[in-house]
């Protein structure tokens, strides 16, 4: 089973878009994911095409109809034996984090619905139980770049996608913790040198330094994270 990603969006041209530069472009060359591109204005209304509406009891902007985005996910959740899952993007949304990343990953895959305009009809989230979900606590113009975002997120813990498998299992997130400082050649640079137990070559001690670092980077930067681990121990 390959893992799909099926977008719905006004503007589908905006896939891959710069996956295509990336690990997860040749994945997709590779066959190594799936993705499946439909234009919300396929489904659209009356010979204007119109695809949202004034919203009921008034207020600024425009509502994405539900005449036109229940067919829309319905024709995407056909396509598909396996996907289930329908995303929409949304500042009101569950926050993503590398959890629900490594969750998604480990599934089928998932409808992505690319919202516009001053939101979607809330019979539509109801009826095709969407979840929504955010990139963070700002607003964009439309749902793509989040699903950009989270589906660059996404395939690279797929298989056949990240070449070095061990880089994986020690970034960022991976266990509760923001990742250790790097170091690369040469050795001293700008009279700045390379702490010593980096070139010790003793990988137990290297090991020790680098969860010490990582703790205290997260008590210092992240102390939401650090707390909820503490919380998990």
């Amino acid at each position: 089973m390959v893992w799909t990603a099926h977008i719905l969006s006004l503007f589908p041209e905006m896939f891959p878009g710069p996956l295509g530069h990336s690990l997860a472009g040749k994945g997709l060359e590779d066959g190594a994911w799936n993705l499946t591109v439909r234009d919300i204005r396929d489904f659209a209304i009356g010979k204007h095409r119109n695809v949202d509406d004034s919203p009921f009891g008034g207020g600024a902007g425009m509502v994405m109809r539900p005449d036109v985005l229940g067919p829309a996910i319905d024709a995407a959740l056909a396509g598909s034996d396996n996907v289930t899952r329908v995303i929409y993007f949304s500042p009101r949304g569950r926050v993503m984090d590398q959890a629900f990343v490594r969750e998604l990953s480990d599934g089928p895959g998932a409808v992505m619905v690319c919202g516009r305009f001053e939101g979607v009809d809330q019979r539509v989230l109801e009826t095709r139980n969407v979840e929504e979900v955010s990139l963070g606590d700002f607003i964009l113009s439309g749902g793509e770049i989040a699903a950009l975002a989270l589906l660059d997120a996404v395939v690279r813990l797929l298989p056949g996608v990240t070449g070095n498998r061990e880089s994986l299992e020690e970034e960022s997130f991976a266990d509760g913790l923001l990742e250790y400082p790097h170091y690369t050649r040469p050795p001293v640079w700008e009279g700045r040198t390379v702490p010593e137990v980096l070139l010790s070559g003793h990988h137990e001690k290297i090991k020790e330094w680098r969860l010490r670092q990582s703790e205290e980077l997260t008590k210092e930067r992240r102390r939401d994270l650090w707390d909820r681990r503490k919380r998990n121990f």
